[in-house]
């Protein structure tokens, strides 16, 4: 049989007779699903429930006071002393980051000699 007429398509009738050995036939037999006793069904949603297992993941978190585009030439120029600026003013909330997703605005603190964020806003669906 001639796969394609002179337009390099096929026809539906050479579509159908190309399917026609690939069609899966009816199936009388309807789909059965294990059974589980109660006890079973209970012990598996524990388990995939049990959070135990999740609470020792370390995760980064990331503050950002800012952002900014620079060139090659630009960034090349940089030396001690440079002085970078950013898209943020004086004053706005840093962004808060968790693996690369916002999660929260803040504040920057000095905790003694270290610098912190005091949490001021938890952005909606973190998650």
């Amino acid at each position: 049989m001639e796969l394609m007429n002179e337009t390099g398509k096929l026809t539906q009738d050479e579509i159908d007779a190309l399917l026609a050995d690939h069609k899966p036939g009816p199936s009388n037999e309807p789909f059965q699903f294990a059974e589980l006793e109660p006890d079973e069904v209970a012990g598996k949603m524990n388990d995939n429930m049990n959070l135990d297992l999740l609470l020792d993941i370390p995760l980064e978190i990331v503050v950002e006071l800012g952002r900014t585009k620079k060139k090659i030439s630009e960034v090349l120029e940089l030396t001690s002393g440079s002085i970078v600026e950013l898209d943020k003013m004086s004053g706005e909330p840093v962004d808060i980051y968790v693996n690369n997703k916002l999660i929260a605005k803040g504040e920057v603190v000095v905790i003694e000699e270290h610098f912190g964020v005091r949490i001021k806003e938890i952005c909606q669906s973190p998650l």
